[in-house]
């Protein structure tokens, strides 16, 4: 199944967490907390003004980008995990 996003949605896959502190320590994966960082794997095309014309998304496939905790709505497609949300709920794009 393949998604492609309506709008101003866009649908991000969560990067890993570190399993590791920087001391060493192991964290278990249920004391894990699940990241707020992700890549975008797909781009609506973008909202509509009141005019009518569409608004440009300003984000792209691979940014890799910040949102929040409880940010976006969870679906499992292929067996991953994938986050649809609009890309308001996005808070910055992760620059290298």
């Amino acid at each position: 199944m393949k998604l492609r996003p309506l709008a101003d949605r866009v649908i991000v896959k969560r990067v890993e967490s570190e399993t590791k502190t920087a001391s060493g320590i192991f964290i278990p994966d249920n004391a894990a907390e699940k990241p707020d960082q992700g890549e975008v794997v797909a781009v609506g095309p973008g909202r509509r003004d009141e005019d009518g014309d569409r608004i440009e998304m300003s984000v792209k496939v691979g940014d890799r980008v910040l949102f929040g905790k409880y940010s976006g709505q969870t679906v499992k497609v292929d067996g991953d995990e994938l986050l649809v949300m609009k890309e308001d709920d996005l808070f910055a794009v992760v620059e290298k």
